[in-house]
C-alpha cells in the first residue's frame, strides 16, 4: 500500500472509530447521570467531544495497527467512563440500563448511518464516494462494537449486565471476574489466535454469526438491502 492509500485507508476508517466510541462512552455517562449518578457528569465525559473519549493508544495507534496490517482482527478501547454504581437510584438495576446505553448507542449510530447513506447521491462523485465508504464503516463497526461489548464478561458491557442480572449470590463471584476481564479479552482476541496461527479465534467463533445477522438487518431496515 503507497503512501495515499494509507491516508485514505486511515481516513474512511477514523471518523467511524471516533465517533463510534464517542457516542458509546457519552452514552454509558448520559445514562448514570439520568439515573442518580453525576460522576462522569462532574469529569465532562458526557459529551460528544471525541478528545475527552480517546485513549491515545487504545483508540488511534492499535486500531491503525491492525487497519494497516490488513489484520482481519479489528479491536480497539477507549478511556472508560467512570460510573459509580453505587451512587445510582437502584444500583443493581440501573447498572443494567448503564451498561446496555453504549452498545444501544451504537446501534442507533448503524441505523442513522445506514439513512445517511440515501443521501450519498446527492454529493460529487469523489466525495460521495469518500463519504460512502465511511457510512459504510461506520455501519459495520457500531454492529461489531455492539455485539462485542454484550459479550458477558466484565469489564465489557455485557458482563455489567449479567451482573446486574444474576441473584447477588452469583453477581458478587462474577463482578470479581473485572480484574482479569482485560487480560482474559488480550488472550483471547491476540494470543490464541497468534499461537494457533489463526486455526483457534474465540472471539470471532462467538461474535460472526451475531454481527451478519444485525448488520443484514440494519441494512433492511435502512432500506440498503
Amino acid at each position: 500500500m503507497n503512501g495515499d492509500g494509507i491516508l485514505y485507508g486511515i481516513s474512511v476508517w477514523a471518523i467511524p472509530v471516533i465517533f463510534a466510541i464517542t457516542f458509546h462512552e457519552a452514552a454509558h455517562g448520559f445514562v448514570a447521570h439520568r439515573l442518580g449518578d453525576d460522576t462522569a457528569w462532574r469529569l465532562g465525559r458526557v459529551t460528544l467531544n471525541p478528545i475527552k473519549h480517546i485513549d491515545p493508544f487504545g483508540t488511534i495507534i492499535l486500531p491503525a495497527l491492525f487497519i494497516l496490517s490488513g489484520s482481519a482482527i479489528k479491536f480497539g478501547y477507549a478511556k472508560p467512563v467512570p460510573v459509580n454504581f453505587g451512587a445510582l437510584n437502584n444500583p443493581k438495576r440501573d447498572m443494567i440500563w448503564v451498561a446496555a446505553a453504549g452498545p444501544a448507542a451504537n446501534m442507533l449510530m448503524a441505523l442513522a448511518a445506514g439513512f445517511a447513506d440515501h443521501a450519498v447521491p446527492l454529493l460529487p462523485a469523489g466525495l460521495g464516494m469518500w463519504v460512502e465508504e465511511n457510512l459504510a464503516n461506520m455501519i459495520v463497526l457500531n454492529v461489531i462494537l455492539a455485539v462485542f461489548n454484550m459479550i458477558p464478561l466484565p469489564p465489557l458491557d455485557g458482563g455489567r449486565v449479567a451482573v446486574g442480572l444474576l441473584p447477588r449470590p452469583l453477581a458478587i463471584p462474577f463482578a470479581r471476574l473485572e480484574r482479569f476481564g482485560m487480560l482474559i479479552l488480550i488472550t483471547v482476541i491476540l494470543i490464541v489466535p497468534y499461537a494457533t496461527q489463526g486455526r483457534v479465534n474465540v472471539v470471532a467463533s462467538i461474535i460472526t454469526r451475531p454481527v451478519a445477522f444485525i448488520y443484514q438487518l440494519v441494512l433492511t431496515l435502512t432500506g440498503n438491502a
